[in-house]
Formats: structure tokens, sequence, C-alpha cells
């Protein structure tokens, strides 16, 4: 009798919570059904979007997909070679090296060496033991003007503006910098205080806005430039012509990224976008800008001053060398931006389509400097895409002295490429300004994975240059590497850029490759003479 009364009782309540569960979800079934037909309601009658008209609520899917397709071809569909702008072979060996974990690889190359564009160096019977290299092989920039010479690391970090990247990013990139000892460009942004928090040796950036030393006009501040160039921080000071991601362009701050902290920094008005000049405002021809290194030097008390280009009409660059040789004034470095280069916002087509790339850029400008017999006295700094030691090797094989990384440092501070640079979305806190984001980055862990990187990169450098026989870095020349052209047939770089003779732009015997650019090149212009006589043309036809 007791047991039957219990199993009414059981079946009563289970009874009861069926019902109840199938009530409840019948109201939260008919409310989201609710929800659906509202939204269905509101795409037929809008006229913004064919697709959600003629496929209400089910058009949405379709952006959905588009917001997931990032993440879906990165973290599933991707192989180890695809990935652009940086493969997931070439992220996952600076995170390898960044966390101090096993950085070797097994089986084999995945890459196909019968591709055309495959490159690599030659190595020698006549290696040497890595105990017989040093360790942090350095370069000497300063030329015959320069009162306070220095010694940079042969990898360091490339221009990244605060506003670009978070304090947090930059904090953790100057202090790894320092513990590291190399240097850290500060980007066009300006000179921050989170540049200067850790004590890392700076290469501090004039672009053509002038941050950080501009007057309520935006030009050129003499004073405001000397107090800061002279910190002892600052050891070098680089004027940007041009970059790679937007050569032609000037920076971009989207109006998001500019917050009041930034906005002070560079002197604009917050919540803004800025866009930088396209062309400076403190010298407009070869000649003037000659007599600006000399005043940036003057200013700064004469520490290495030198200026960073991306390559584009090449009767403009041989325009600047004539102007050195016609005044006698020389930067200490120049710095090459492979058209390549870029790590926040840039139009498509700039990103895509504008600037020479890094190799052919770099190979140019060794060779000018050569010809015109001013090699010796000005280093060269490579900048564009430069992730791993081999990049390293096949750039300094062309002509650079050292390099530069950007997108190689990002990825060691934690960047997963999200391609969310100019969005103020990063999800890892490096280039936002989202304080909640940016909280992510701990400086204290970060900065050590920036100096692993660097350490362990430099350490592949030298492992690569025993292999050749070579206990300096600067015996490394064209003839070290090798691309393969097509199927059958495989050149050395000195055959691709063949080597041109020290100070024959200087004589009448200027070879042909060059003949036309060293005749368009006018030290009173940037402007080549063609395009001159041309505009000189249509002014008086006005």
């Amino acid at each position: 009798m007791h047991k039957t009364i219990l199993t009414i009782l059981v079946s009563a309540v289970s009874l009861s919570a069926v019902a109840a569960f199938f009530w409840h979800g019948l109201i939260w079934l008919l409310v989201i059904t609710g929800i659906m037909s509202v939204i269905a309601l509101l795409d037929v009658v809008q006229n913004r979007h064919a697709i959600l008209k003629n496929y209400p609520l089910i058009g949405r899917a379709r952006w959905a997909i588009e917001a997931l397709r990032p993440f879906i071809q990165q973290y599933i569909l991707e192989s180890d070679t695809d990935g652009k702008p940086i493969s997931r072979m070439h992220r996952a060996i600076v995170y390898q090296r960044a966390k101090d974990a096993l950085d070797s690889a097994p089986y084999g190359t995945q890459l196909d060496t019968y591709q055309p564009g495959y490159e690599w160096i030659g190595h020698s019977l006549s290696a040497m033991d890595m105990n017989e290299m040093g360790e942090h092989p350095t370069v000497r920039i300063g030329g015959p003007a320069c009162q306070h010479p220095y010694n940079a690391s042969i990898l360091n970090i490339s221009a990244m503006s605060f506003g670009a990247l978070s304090g947090n990013a930059v904090e953790a990139l100057n202090k790894g910098a320092a513990k590291g000892h190399f240097y850290h460009n500060t980007g066009e942004g300006g000179l921050t205080p989170y540049h200067l928090k850790h004590g890392g040796d700076i290469v501090w950036q004039i672009g053509t806005g002038y941050f950080g030393c501009r007057n309520e006009n935006g030009d050129f501040d003499e004073q405001a430039f000397a107090d800061k160039a002279r910190h002892d921080n600052v050891k070098m000071i680089e004027i940007k012509l041009s970059q790679g991601a937007k050569p032609g362009h000037g920076g971009i701050l989207p109006a998001h990224k500019n917050t009041p902290e930034i906005a002070r920094v560079r002197g604009v008005e917050p919540y803004t976008q800025v866009d930088s000049p396209p062309r400076h405002t403190a010298f407009s021809t070869p000649l003037e800008m000659m007599a600006f290194i000399k005043k940036l030097r003057a200013l700064c008390g004469g520490k290495p001053v030198g200026f960073k280009l991306s390559l584009g009409r090449k009767s403009e660059f041989i325009a600047i060398c004539k102007a050195m040789k016609e005044t006698g004034i020389m930067p200490d470095f120049i710095t090459v931006d492979g058209g390549e280069g870029g790590t926040g916002a840039a139009p498509l087509e700039y990103t895509n389509s504008i600037g020479f790339p890094l190799r052919e850029a770099l190979a140019f400008v060794d060779d000018c400097l050569t010809g015109y017999d001013i090699r010796q006295h000005i280093k060269i700094i490579a900048s564009g895409k430069i992730i791993t030691a081999f990049d390293m090797v096949k750039n300094m094989s062309l002509g650079a002295d050292l390099c530069n990384s950007a997108r190689g440092m990002m990825l060691a501070l934690g960047c997963v490429q999200s391609l969310s640079c100019n969005t103020n979305a990063c999800p890892t806190g490096v280039a936002t300004q989202n304080p909640s984001l940016a909280r992510g980055l701990v400086v204290e862990d970060k900065y050590e994975r920036v100096y692993r990187f660097h350490k362990k990169t430099i350490h592949a450098f030298l492992d690569i240059l025993s292999s050749t026989g070579h206990g300096d870095h600067s015996a490394l020349n064209r003839t070290h590497i090798f691309r393969r052209v097509n199927q059958q047939d495989v050149r050395r770089y000195d055959e691709i850029f063949p080597h041109i003779k020290r100070g024959v732009l200087l004589s009448d015997d200027i070879p042909e490759r060059f003949a036309l650019h060293v005749k368009e090149a006018c030290v009173s212009s940037f402007i080549p003479k063609s395009l001159l006589s041309t505009i000189d043309e249509e002014t008086k036809a006005v």
C-alpha cells in the first residue's frame, strides 16, 4: 500500500516537472520565434541590403560566416606554408623562440625547392665551429660629421608608433630592447614616456607630421626637437621620407585610436583621424634635405642622423646622392623599407601595389651609394617582412649592414595575426588603444619574449654565417645567395643584381641600367627633369 502511494506521488511529481519544463520551453520557443519574426519582418521592409530583403533572416548567416572566415581559415584550413602576410611556419618559429621552446623542424623541408623563387645560401666545406663565433655582433653607425657614433645590434625593433601600438606593447618592446642591447625605433608617433620608462636605446623617427616636435601650425619646431633629441636614451634620429605600407601617403591614425593621451603626445586634437602629410614641409629639394640633416645633427648634439624611405622613382634617390656629393653632407644611415612592409592601417592599393619590394630597393640603394663613392660613410638598414635569420642573411648579402623587424617583434609580443590592427580590437592587446584589451598584454611577461626572440634569432644568424666559413657578417655578399628563377635555371644574387664599380656614376662610363635615372636626377628638385619640363610647359599654357 505504501509503495503504491509513493509510486503515485513520484509519478505526479515527475509529470509536473515534465509539464513545467514543457511549458517553460514552449514559452522560450515562442519568445525566440517572435524575435526572429520581428527581425525577418525588418529585413523584408529595409531597402539597403538586397540579400536580406530577398532572404530574410537566413541571409544573416552570410555575415556570420564572413566574420568567422579568417579564424576558420587560420586555425583549421591553413597549412604550415600558407598564411598571409606571415606563414604559419614563420609565425611558429617566432613563438617558439620567444617562448624558449624547441625550434627545430622534423622530417625535412615543407617548401617546394623546385618552385621558381625558392632561395638558399651556399654553405662551405670550410664551415666554422659555432664556438668560434661572437655572441652579439654590432655595427658602428656614424659618418665623418657624427660626434657620437652608435654601436647597433644587427637586429632591432622597426618603427611602430604609440597609437598604432598600445602603451603596454611599447613598454614591453623597450624593456626587451634594454635587456638585449638592441634599439627600439619610435615610429613617427613621437617620443613617449613608454619609450623612455625602461631605458632601452631609442631611434627617434621624425615623420612628416613632426609629432613631438611641431608647432601650432604643424611645422617643425627646432627647440622642441632639441629638448627631446638630447635625451640620453635617444641614440639616433631617423627622418621618415616614406614607408613601405603606404609610400607617398603619410601615416594614418584612425580616430578611434586617437585618445587624449596620444593627442597630447602628438600635439593634435583627440578622437580625430590624423593623416600625416605626404611630404615634409621643412625641406622640398634634395639640397634642402641635406641642410635639414645638418641642422638635426647640430640640434641633437652630434648623434647619428639618417633617413628612411620606400624606393619609388629611382631618379629621386640618385638626386639625393648627387646632393650629398655636391654639399658634402651625408646621412649616417639609410633605412630601406620594402613595399611589403607595414604593421597598421593602410589603403589596400598602397599595401599591394606601390613601392619597390625590399630586395630590389636594397640592391639599388647599395649600388647607388657605391657608384657615387659614398657607401663607406653610410650604413644601410633593411626593413620589411624580416622574420627569420635567413631573412637577415638575404638582405645583408644584398648590401644591408643591419636589419629592423616590426611584425617579427609583434609576433614575439603575442600577436596572432588576427588582421585587426586597424580596428582597435586587437585581441592580444598589441595594436589597440582599448584599455581592457591592452591590459591583457602583461609587460613583465612579454618583454622576456621579445628579448628571447632577438637572442635566439641572432644565434640562428650566427649559425648560418658559420656554415659559410665566415666569422664576420660583413663578409656576406651577393655571391652567397642562390635563387631558382625557373625549373631549369638557378642564379646567384650577383647575377640577378650585378655589382657596380666604385665611383662609376661619377664618370662618363655610366652603366646602361643607371643612365636614364642619372640623367633625370636633379639636386634642385625631387621631380625628375623630364617631368619638370612637362610641368613648366603646362604652367605656361595655363
